[in-house]
């Protein structure tokens, strides 16, 4: 477990609203219409959101989306205080990212460099006169942060955790989604359009202007590619992903590319690996025989094409317009760019806090807005939801003892991850510049490429922390981890000096998805250590699977937008974590108020049990632009945020016990489904 050294911890106790007083619930938006048993979301949030206006630059706002700005904001304020003073740099990483951030800031310096910082890559893309040359030029890109066509990653090997291991996964598509290249609807034929425009207007920004005809050729080849791709629900699978193999048995099931010299050039600074996991065999089949039948021209354009993609945001007002143009206005509808401040910190920490030098963003970040007393609460949630899933494994009607053991010692060796690290790292040997925004970008791929070589030949650091803690997210980790970074230990999801029905609303119904994502369809796979282990009877796994399939037929009858159907394969992970993880919060609630004989004290007239309902159903306030929800739908693995309210709820006898649902009632399930 992460404990968070008290030094670092002085925060601001009115940051983020962690104020003297209780946080109590916003019940001012309450509907006056809807009934709590009828459409609880609508009950809850309906007033919200017919009186919300989306802002220009925003393609969904909500709590998520309010937080995550206030995040922002005091990064913003804290990253202009170090780059204005640099006597408070006083470690390398806040050196780093106050040089980062400056840079990102500095858009006449962006403007005035042009393409100088990736011209070495064009450049090398331009000296493709020779198919043999391919293979480490492929490896270049990978190692420069470019995927294309193929990805790679160093991480713990699935069923030896024990040891990293060199992974390669399908990768280098434009458009959002593989099936995006094989629909045709209008919704895709206007996506299609733009990233045709996208493509035409970056090649033509670089002084690479392309023919129609090549545009044409570009896209089959990349159409090529996705036939090749595994769908997204089809990556869920952990065994399927799962291909050892030699170097040189991945030359015999992929030949036309010469992949001994691929591998030298990607792993240049580690021994060569004689073992290495294939995600998909017969992308990489296909990507050798692109390789060995593709025109050179075709790969150029294609390479330099996926190095401006990559680079455009960070690049002058040309290829960062157009990038907007095409990921912001088209794919998720925004008609405004966020502020620049916001833009910078997402490209220097990414959506999820795993960018290479995020961590840097945490530190700054933790320092003002994480307290001692926020860590220990949230610790008790943590431990009472923990008992909750025990006990409801001990009590499940469709498990085998030998299986309930194998689950239960899981549960007992899940390590959390609260807040942030205990040390933050020291980037040796990465030095960035204050006015060079992209050549920085290049820098810290190509520095953490050869970091994640080190790896390769290391014992993997089991308490090393992959995301930023500014984050507003959580995360269930590959090695039997879960992950609470201080960022989303905020109101609303987390005050500690508010309530227990609201913390174990909010964040406890977090805690709960995130313990059951361990044990989710794909993460049951998983044992104690977070090795890839069938640790079930076949009669236990044909039960899951059963209960399972159930869960994706739910909700893959649910249309959000007309014409529109949740994925219930795709999603079934978040959503089988959904339905668990809701009423393992609750029984948690129920044991703290055992503790402090609350069980029927009322707040603003709400007993406990009704306030933990309404404070998750504010979490997932949400209000998203139409295009957003389509790209959603189609390519996240997450359901629509009403949709995480209302079919969880009604799922749970715990629900209509709280608001005195009526069975036929809308929230109340005709046929519930207990996975967990």
């Amino acid at each position: 477990m992460s404990r968070f050294p008290r030094h670092r911890l002085a925060a601001a106790a009115t940051l983020l609203g962690l104020a003297a007083a209780a946080h109590a619930l916003d019940l001012s938006g309450l509907s006056k219409e809807a009934q709590p048993c009828d459409d609880f979301y609508a009950f809850v949030n309906g007033p919200w959101e017919a009186a919300t206006e989306l802002p220009a630059s925003r393609a969904r706002i909500g709590s998520f989306e309010d937080l995550r700005q206030n995040n922002a904001a005091v990064l913003d304020k804290a990253l202009k205080e170090l780059a204005d003073r640099p006597e408070l740099q006083k470690t390398p990483g806040l050196k780093l990212i106050a040089a980062y951030f400056s840079s990102g800031m500095d858009e006449a310096a962006i403007e005035a460099r042009g393409l100088t910082s990736v011209a070495p890559l064009l450049n090398r893309i331009d000296a493709l006169q020779r198919r043999e040359d391919l293979p480490a030029l492929l490896a270049l890109l990978n190692r420069s942060g470019i995927a294309a066509p193929l990805g790679y990653s160093v991480q713990p090997d699935r069923k030896d955790t024990r040891r990293n291991v060199l992974g390669l996964g399908q990768s280098g598509l434009g458009l959002p989604d593989r099936d995006d290249y094989f629909r045709d609807d209008d919704r895709t034929r206007s996506v299609k359009l733009a990233y045709r425009a996208y493509s035409q207007a970056l090649l033509a920004a670089a002084g690479k202007p392309a023919t129609d005809a090549e545009l044409d050729t570009l896209y089959q080849f990349e159409t090529r590619l996705a036939g090749a791709s595994r769908a997204r629900d089809q990556l869920r699978d952990p065994n399927a992903s799962y291909n050892p193999m030699s170097p040189a048995e991945l030359a015999a099931a992929a030949p036309g590319l010469d992949w001994n010299t691929y591998l030298a050039v990607l792993t240049a600074g580690a021994k060569l690996p004689h073992r290495l996991i294939v995600g998909q065999p017969e992308f990489a089949t296909h990507v050798a025989q692109l390789a060995a039948d593709t025109p050179l021209p075709v790969w150029r354009q294609y390479l330099a094409l996926r190095v401006l993609d990559a680079a455009a945001p960070r690049l002058p007002t040309a290829f960062a317009t157009a990038s907007f143009d095409y990921r912001g206005r088209t794919l998720i509808g925004l008609q405004a760019r966020q502020p620049r401040s916001e833009e910078v910190i997402l490209m220097i920490g990414g959506s999820y806090g795993t960018e290479p030098v995020a961590l840097a963003l945490g530190e700054l970040f933790v320092a003002r807005a994480f307290s001692p007393e926020a860590q220990k609460r949230s610790l008790q949630l943590l431990d009472d939801i923990r008992a909750s899933m025990k006990e409801r494994i001990e009590k499940l009607e469709w498990m085998t003892p030998p299986t309930k053991a194998k689950a239960i010692e899981k549960l007992a060796q899940m390590q959390p991850m609260i807040g942030a690290p205990d040390k933050w790292p020291q980037f040796e040997g990465l030095q960035l510049s204050n006015n060079d925004f992209t050549g920085n970008w290049l820098k810290v791929a190509l520095w953490h490429s050869g970091q994640q070589m080190k790896d390769l030949d290391s014992p993997v650091e089991r308490g090393r922390w992959r995301t930023s803690p500014h984050i507003v997210n959580a995360f269930a980790g590959g090695l039997n981890q879960i992950t609470f970074p201080a960022g989303i230990l905020q109101p609303p999801f987390f005050d500690a000096k508010a309530d227990d029905a609201s913390n174990y609303g909010g964040i406890g119904m977090v805690i709960g998805h995130e313990i059951t994502h361990h044990f989710d369809d794909s993460g049951r796979n998983f044992d104690a250590g977070g090795s890839l282990t069938d640790w079930w009877t076949p009669a236990d796994a044909a039960g899951y699977k059963a209960r399972a399939d159930k869960v994706a037929e739910r909700y893959s009858a649910i249309s959000p937008l007309t014409g529109y159907n949740i994925n219930g394969r795709m999603t079934l992970g978040e959503n089988i974590s959904d339905m668990s993880g809701l009423p393992l919060a609750y029984e948690g609630l129920q044991r703290a108020l055992k503790r402090s004989g609350r069980a029927d004290k009322k707040i603003d007239g709400y007993t406990p049990a009704q306030r933990f309902f309404i404070s998750t159903a504010l979490i997932w306030r949400t209000k998203v632009r139409t295009e957003f929800l389509i790209n959603q739908i189609r390519t996240d693995n997450h359901s629509p945020a009403k949709f995480r309210v209302l079919t969880p709820m009604s799922n749970t006898p715990y629900f209509a016990q709280a608001f005195s649902c009526k069975p036929g009632s809308a929230m109340v399930a005709s046929d519930p489904i207990t996975v967990w």
